[in-house]
C-alpha cells in the first residue's frame, strides 16, 4: 500500500523538485501550501493541495492526518524555529512515523550564521521527537546562480560579495534526488542519519564564470564587490533585510573558506556521482541567454 508523504514548502525551490522526483513513485504525495492561490501546477504533478501556515499550528492537523512521512522545510527567517516545532508537533499529533528534514550545512550551535543556529535548534528538536527522523544539510546551491541570470545575459559579468571563496556547491535537483531517496527506502535504513550533501568538488566563482562561459559561447567574469555594495542590491530588488543579513553572514564566513568542503554523500544515496557545475551549466543555459525583453528580471535569493 502506498505510503502518504507530506512536502511542506511546496512551491520552494527544493520541495517542487522533490515533487518531480516523486511523481512516478509508489506514494501519495500531499503538498503544504500557505495560499492555494500560489500552488498552480502542483496537481498536475500529482500531489494533493492542502492550506496551511507553518507560522499557525492550529491550521495544520487536516494536511497531516492519515501521513505516514513528512518533508519538513521552513521558510528561512527568525521564525524558522517556531515554524518547524508547529509543523513537528502536528506529526507527533498525526502518528506521522518519519520526518525528513532540510537543514543547512554546517548547523551547529556556534554556526557562523544566525542560519546555522537556528537550524541546529530544529535538529535537536526533531532528534529527540521520538519519530525515525532523518535530517539533509546541503551545501550552496548552484541554483543560487539564477538570480544572477539577468546580468549575465546583459553584460557577461556578475557580482557577488563571496571574494575568492570556494564552495563544494550543489545542484538542488542532487538534494530533491536525495531527499527521495530517503523517502522511498525502509523508514529505519536512514532513521539517525544527518546527512551533509555537497557537489563534487569545491570551486571559485572565476571556475564558474569559466564553466558559464564554455556553456554559452561567450565571455562570463566574475567580478567580486564588498558587502556594502551587495547589500544595497539585494535591498534595492526588495530582499528582506534580515535575509540580505543572512546572505552576509554567509558570505563572510564562505570567504573565510568555511565552505570548501565536499562530501561523496550524494554518490553513497543515488549510485551515481553529484552533478557538477558544467553539467548545471549547461542545463541551464537558457536562462543566462539574452531575451527580447531586457526588463525581465530573475527572482532574488532566500527560496528554498
Amino acid at each position: 500500500m502506498p505510503r502518504t508523504v507530506l512536502i511542506t514548502g511546496a512551491t520552494g525551490t527544493v520541495s517542487t523538485a522533490l515533487i518531480d522526483a516523486l511523481k512516478e513513485a509508489d506514494a501519495d504525495l500531499r503538498a503544504l501550501v500557505r495560499d492555494e492561490s500560489g500552488a498552480d501546477g502542483l496537481s498536475e504533478r500529482g500531489a494533493e493541495v492542502f492550506v496551511g501556515d507553518l507560522d499557525d499550528a492550529r491550521s495544520l492537523p487536516p494536511a497531516f492526518e492519515g501521513v505516514q512521512d513528512v518533508w519538513l522545510l521552513t521558510p528561512n527567517g527568525p521564525r524558522a524555529p517556531e515554524n518547524s516545532m508547529n509543523a513537528v508537533w502536528a506529526a507527533r499529533q498525526a502518528g506521522v512515523e518519519r520526518v525528513v528534514r532540510l537543514s543547512v550545512v554546517g548547523a551547529a550551535h556556534d554556526a557562523p550564521t544566525r542560519s546555522g543556529r537556528l537550524h541546529a535548534l530544529s535538529d535537536r528538536e526533531l532528534e529527540r521527537s521520538g519519530m525515525r527522523w532523518t535530517i539533509l544539510r546541503p551545501h550552496w546551491f548552484m541554483q543560487n546562480l539564477l538570480n544572477e541570470a539577468g546580468d549575465i545575459a546583459a553584460t557577461g559579468t556578475f557580482s557577488l560579495n563571496l571574494a575568492s571563496a570556494r564552495i563544494g556547491m550543489i545542484d538542488v535537483r542532487d538534494i530533491a534526488e536525495c531527499a527521495a531517496r530517503v523517502l522511498l527506502d525502509d523508514p529505519d535504513r536512514h532513521h539517525g542519519e544527518t546527512y551533509t550533501l555537497t557537489g563534487p568538488r569545491s570551486l571559485t566563482f572565476d571556475e564558474v564564470a569559466e564553466h558559464l562561459r564554455l556553456a554559452l559561447g561567450r565571455p562570463v567574469t566574475y567580478l567580486p564587490v564588498g558587502d556594502d555594495a551587495k547589500r544595497e542590491t539585494l535591498l534595492g530588488y526588495g530582499v528582506p533585510k534580515w535575509i540580505v543579513d543572512m546572505l552576509e553572514e554567509y558570505a563572510q564566513a564562505y570567504a573565510s573558506g568555511w565552505g570548501d568542503l565536499t562530501t561523496d554523500t550524494v554518490a553513497g544515496l543515488l549510485g551515481r556521482p553529484a552533478r557538477d557545475i558544467a553539467d548545471f551549466a549547461r542545463d541551464h543555459a537558457k536562462a543566462f541567454t539574452p531575451t527580447r525583453d531586457p526588463s525581465a528580471a530573475p527572482a532574488r535569493a532566500g527560496s528554498r
